[in-house]
């Protein structure tokens, strides 16, 4: 990986421009922290084939269950199949039993590991990938461990394979945020363009907004970008972590626009919004401000 890597890593990225990746069918927890994180924050076969039984202490025999693959990572003990979301395990039901125990144990580290150890993550979705890479939400979070490992041109692949699979927008707001990650914020610019994206509402619109702004910045079109995150979301009233990312990448595009008064303004908007301590928009005031905040 390239040393841009570090810059646009989901849990850290550029002060707020790294969209949420999680979804109801996604089986890595609901944990929706964005790139506005505080800098000193924690940073190939067809299914069916293979695997084993989910009873790894008794007495099973070579008929009812199979060694895990050389190339894969180890699987504990104490993972189980069942701690996997109940439409992700029924999603799997197309494969053989053993092999769907091993595909959701898999999974489940994924989930576990992504935040604290993405490139171990990646290769626990990569096996889950080699075993059953006909499932969509398989797919899918192959991609999420790639793009967490910031390897942008692995995880842009697996997304649009899932979304082909599953139909619908898919994760499109971290598709154009691997190609900025690739160095290509205009096709970024244009996936947020797509008739995919017009089918966003919400949450999920606010995050690919914000991360066309991010594009529009790494073009240096600072004025663009604030144009671009001026939507009704932008109410000062509003408070959680969702709100604060978005106050927090306006109030970035703001100063980098030569707005600083106003971005000043939105970085303690995103402060005030930020009940989970999620951002470093305190500390931007600051630094802004000369400390007399």
């Amino acid at each position: 990986m390239s040393e841009d890597n570090n810059d646009r890593r989901s849990v850290r990225g550029d002060r707020g421009n790294r969209p949420s990746e999680s979804r109801d069918r996604n089986p890595r927890s609901q944990d929706r922290r964005g790139d506005a994180r505080r800098s000193d924050g924690p940073p190939r076969r067809r299914g069916g084939e293979g695997g084993f039984s989910g009873n790894r202490r008794g007495n099973s025999t070579s008929s009812d269950r199979r060694p895990p693959r050389p190339d894969e990572p180890d699987l504990p003990d104490d993972v189980e199949a069942g701690e996997l979301e109940p439409a992700v395990r029924r999603d799997l039901l197309s494969l053989d039993k053993n092999n769907a125990a091993a595909v959701a144990r898999h999974l489940v580290m994924t989930s576990r590991l992504l935040d604290d150890d993405p490139q171990l993550a990646l290769l626990h979705a990569r096996a889950a990938r080699q075993r059953a890479g006909r499932i969509a939400v398989v797919r899918e979070t192959a991609g999420i461990a790639a793009y967490h490992a910031g390897e942008w041109a692995e995880a842009l692949s697996e997304l649009r394979a899932a979304r082909r699979m599953a139909g619908g927008p898919g994760l499109i707001a971290v598709m154009a945020d691997c190609e900025r990650g690739l160095g290509r914020p205009e096709r970024a610019i244009e996936l947020g363009r797509s008739d995919e994206a017009r089918e966003l509402t919400g949450e999920q619109a606010s995050e690919l907004r914000i991360v066309v702004a991010g594009a529009r910045m790494d073009l240096d079109q600072y004025d663009q970008a604030v144009v671009t995150l001026q939507t009704p979301d932008l109410d000062a009233s509003r408070s959680g972590t969702a709100a604060a990312r978005l106050f927090y990448v306006y109030a970035d595009a703001l100063v980098a626009a030569g707005r600083v008064d106003e971005g000043v303004k939105w970085f303690l908007n995103a402060a005030a919004a930020d009940v989970d301590g999620e951002t470093d928009a305190e500390e931007r005031v600051e630094e802004l401000s000369g400390g007399s905040q």
